[in-house]
């Protein structure tokens, strides 16, 4: 060391050491000095630079002596290297010692730039250090300790069943095709009821009425002419005079009485043509009906629809066999399992909903026509499996989405995909990815901050179509 270095040395470890003394002193309380007793020589060859307090305290000293306690003061010697900054952690490899390649867009941006620099919101462009590049174009990195603090998870995109749960609103209504209207093919004296009360269960066969029907006794004297008739009568018009009873709408068991008994009864006692509830009675005793005009309406309702308005933007998650939760308003606790059989064809402009047709039975007569219902859809279930990530792992640039292919190291691909069905906290992925391939699912956000993924997306992006030269 040069001399002029050491003459440097000295006077500020004298000046500092002074001033150093007085706070320390005053520090500790003591008014009493402590006689100096200088030392010896020190044993070694190596040049001393000065003494510092042995208990650390801001004190130097250009010759040995003693602090206030009665230490020594520590040498400090010339090949000792001195330094008040912090030193880095040997974990941890100081930036300044790593290469930077170039200064990337803060935002992710496909900006960079060689010098440092700041964007227009006033953000600093962020440095890229040798080693922390894309290796490629279609993938970007991160380092492995910015990964681990940023807790980024990742899962395996798998096929599952992926069920969406789609709700709506519906009442009860009959079943169109168990509904059968009760009338008269002719002119018809009604002469005695034996169903007299809507809400009356009846039996197919069992009788309804007793009616006197003046074109029926007609028909029926014809066809016993027939039967009585010479024998040159052919067969034909036997059989006609019974067609004509048959379009009547008589019986099959009063035709067989006609022919059997030969006889032309004045009235007939109509029979039920269905088993079910009389829901509509149109008739009383003593009226007379006219050709065509309903008298009763018997529906069967062991089985009943649940008609549902689901929103329109629903209305494609639904399909013909979609299963249905049915609960009715009036049995919480009672849920029913339905399909769906039918969806209208139109849109009801008032509430921007489509009507959905649900068949379900009704064994035991709970359900009442107009009950409100709750409807849950499970959309997807008959779909069968279908291959998907967790919703968190997809990433919306505006234009299209992508995910988080992790390649290890750090390293992960920016994937386009086409995304399908939603339900569950998962998303149907229809293109773009293979069952088995790593996603991330947590911390998408700070890795998009970290890298830049715009670049690798543009590897991703078709290039523009050129311009038709203009004729």
């Amino acid at each position: 060391m040069s001399k002029s270095r050491t003459i440097l040395v000295l006077a500020l470890g004298l000046s500092l050491g002074a001033a150093g003394q007085y706070w320390y002193a005053h520090r500790q309380n003591s008014s009493v000095a402590t006689p100096i007793e200088l030392s010896t020589a020190a044993a070694s060859d190596r040049p001393v630079l000065y003494y510092r307090d042995p208990a650390g305290a801001p004190s130097w000293s250009a010759s040995p002596k003693h602090n206030s306690a009665g230490q020594a003061y520590l040498p400090v010697y010339d090949d000792e290297e001195i330094s008040f900054e912090q030193k880095p952690s040997a974990s941890k490899p100081a930036s300044s010692d790593r290469k930077i390649l170039y200064y990337r867009n803060p935002m992710g941006l496909p900006d960079t730039s060689p010098i440092p620099k700041k964007d227009p919101m006033g953000m600093n462009y962020i440095p890229v250090y040798e080693g922390d590049e894309p290796d490629d174009g279609k993938t970007v990195k991160v380092s492995l300790e910015r990964v681990q603090r940023s807790g980024v998870r990742t899962e395996k995109a798998e096929s599952r069943v992926l069920v969406r749960s789609v709700r709506g609103v519906g009442t009860v209504t009959i079943d169109e095709t168990r509904q059968t209207v009760v009338s008269m093919r002719a002119e018809s004296f009604i002469e005695d009821l034996f169903v007299d009360r809507t809400g009356t269960e009846v039996r197919a066969g069992e009788p309804l009425f007793r009616a006197y029907v003046p074109e029926i006794q007609k028909a029926q004297a014809n066809f016993i002419s027939t039967l009585n008739g010479p024998d040159r009568l052919s067969g034909s018009i036997i059989d006609g005079s019974e067609t004509r009873l048959r379009n009547l709408g008589v019986p099959e068991s009063r035709i067989q009485e006609v022919r059997q008994t030969k006889t032309n009864p004045r009235t007939i006692d109509w029979p039920a043509p269905a088993t079910g509830t009389v829901l509509t009675k149109n008739v009383v005793k003593g009226q007379r009906v006219d050709t065509g005009q309903e008298l009763y309406r018997i529906v069967d309702l062991a089985h009943l629809w649940v008609i549902a308005e689901v929103a329109e933007s629903d209305i494609s998650a639904i399909k013909i066999g979609t299963p249905a939760l049915v609960t009715l308003r009036a049995y919480p606790d009672d849920r029913i399992e339905g399909l769906v059989a039918f969806i209208y064809p139109d849109v009801k402009p008032e509430t921007r909903t489509v009507r959905v047709r649900i068949e379900v039975p009704n064994p035991e007569g709970k359900l009442k026509t107009d009950m409100y219902a709750d409807v849950a859809f499970r959309s997807g279930a008959e779909r069968g499996a279908v291959l998907t990530v967790a919703e968190s792992a997809m990433i919306d640039s505006g234009t299209q989405q992508f995910v988080l292919v992790a390649k290890g190291e750090g390293r992960f691909e920016p994937r386009p995909v086409k995304p399908g069905l939603r339900g569950g906290g998962y998303v149907q992925i229809r293109d773009g990815l293979a069952a088995g391939e790593e996603v991330v699912t947590s911390a998408t956000f700070l890795i998009d901050a970290e890298s830049n993924l715009q670049t690798a997306l543009k590897a991703f992006t078709p290039p523009p179509a050129q311009n038709e030269t203009l004729r």
